[in-house]
């Protein structure tokens, strides 16, 4: 039986062409750094810490906790000085992306109606950003948290592991309380949603156009849009997926 309810972001819930909206924020934050960092050295330093998060899966190291330590590493700062410099771009800067994204009002009312069903929800975007950027998103998506009961909106802060580290789903379930099959996943990438869930053992739902081809089509249990996962959740496809995996 399904309880648990896994949703990524963008270009999930959001769109947001990523590749657009990632060369837009890491130009915003490349300007805004430059008052303390070498143009030149900043976006690389700040790439290599975050593959540091990606490849991390210490059970005992928040994502955040990663980051930082390779980043002092490489620039010679101290977070205690320069993450509240980086606070001021999230709550000053961050909002001028919105312009690349579009409300899907299919999110809120798959949200609502997995929610009425008494499910658990959980936001599982990379947890690469800080927890304001994320909120942030899902203000953008109509999904603001303190309207929606998610059981949880993964971060930076409160995870330690991240896509497509298959820990990642693992970790998940542990505050859910689930097994995984009793959790869908929901993405559009196929190698950071579908994948490492599938592996795990989770259901999953590929948001792919038609003519998308999956690489390993006995990992996908659904496909289509949003808009045709909340008409089949409210269908009762959920309940489905109790007697058959592949529908």
């Amino acid at each position: 039986m399904i309880q648990s309810l896994l949703l990524d972001l963008d270009d999930t819930l959001l769109g947001n062409e990523v590749d657009v909206f990632m060369h837009r924020y890491f130009g915003l934050l490349n300007d805004y750094a430059a008052k303390r960092f070498d143009s030149d050295s900043f976006l690389p330093h700040l790439m290599q810490s975050t593959r540091e998060m990606i490849r991390n899966t210490d059970p005992r190291l928040t994502n955040d906790q990663v980051f930082w330590a390779s980043f002092e590493t490489l620039t010679g700062g101290r977070r205690a000085e320069l993450e509240p410099f980086f606070n001021t771009f999230y709550e000053t800067e961050f909002i001028k992306l919105k312009t690349t994204t579009t409300h899907r009002p299919a999110a809120a009312t798959l949200i609502n109606a997995a929610l009425e069903r008494g499910l658990s929800v959980v936001v599982a975007t990379n947890p690469l950003f800080p927890m304001t950027a994320i909120e942030q998103r899902l203000e953008w998506a109509g999904l603001p948290t303190a309207e929606f009961d998610f059981t949880l909106v993964t971060s930076y802060e409160n995870m330690h592991a991240a896509k497509p580290q298959p820990a990642y789903y693992r970790e998940i379930l542990s505050v859910t309380g689930d097994a995984p099959e009793n959790a869908l996943m929901v993405g559009d990438d196929w190698k950071n949603d579908i994948v490492p869930a599938a592996e795990v053992g989770l259901f999953t739902y590929w948001i792919a156009p038609d003519d998308a081809t999956p690489d390993d089509p006995t990992l996908v249990t659904g496909r289509g849009t949003l808009d045709d996962l909340a008409e089949r959740v409210a269908g009762g496809w959920l309940e489905q997926l109790t007697v058959t995996r592949y529908a």
